[in-house]
């Protein structure tokens, strides 16, 4: 099978703890289920419910808010940055609460947003094509 991969980078840029996304192999489009611990579940929602517990094959889950790990990929971007005040800064910013607050202001104030930016969506990427080879899918780009 094959999939978009912007398809897979626009559910790994959309995760988060309220709906967990799913690729439907048989029509080609994600889908999203509702935790039911955060909010009430919709008749659309057991009805997709449903069918993925019939059908468990037919969708493949994207990689969760939890899976991509956003705090490392901003270590990682911290760690490339030549050593200085904003890396120093920048690492200082993540510790603690409000860590991703923090960064992304610090991150404005050094000039280092469309670096940021652009180095977050080829994690994305990565991650993507990670994910189809690990679910057996040929991606487009």
């Amino acid at each position: 099978m094959t999939i978009p991969l912007k398809q897979v980078i626009q559910a790994i840029e959309e995760a988060n703890e309220v709906f967990t996304s799913f690729w439907d192999t048989k029509t080609g489009k994600t889908v999203y289920l509702a935790d039911p611990l955060m909010t009430d579940m919709t008749e659309e929602d057991k009805a997709l419910a449903a069918e993925m517990e019939n059908t468990p094959e037919r969708f493949l889950r994207f990689p969760t808010k939890c899976e991509i790990h956003q705090y490392r990929i901003m270590e990682d971007f911290i760690d490339r940055l030549p050593p200085g005040k904003a890396q120093e800064e920048l690492a200082y910013a993540i510790r603690g609460k409000g860590a991703f607050r923090r960064f992304k202001q610090s991150v404005r104030y050094h000039g280092l947003e469309q670096r940021w930016y652009d180095y977050l969506a080829e994690a994305y990427r990565e991650l993507a094509i990670r994910w189809c080879a690990e679910e057996g899918l040929e991606y487009t780009e």
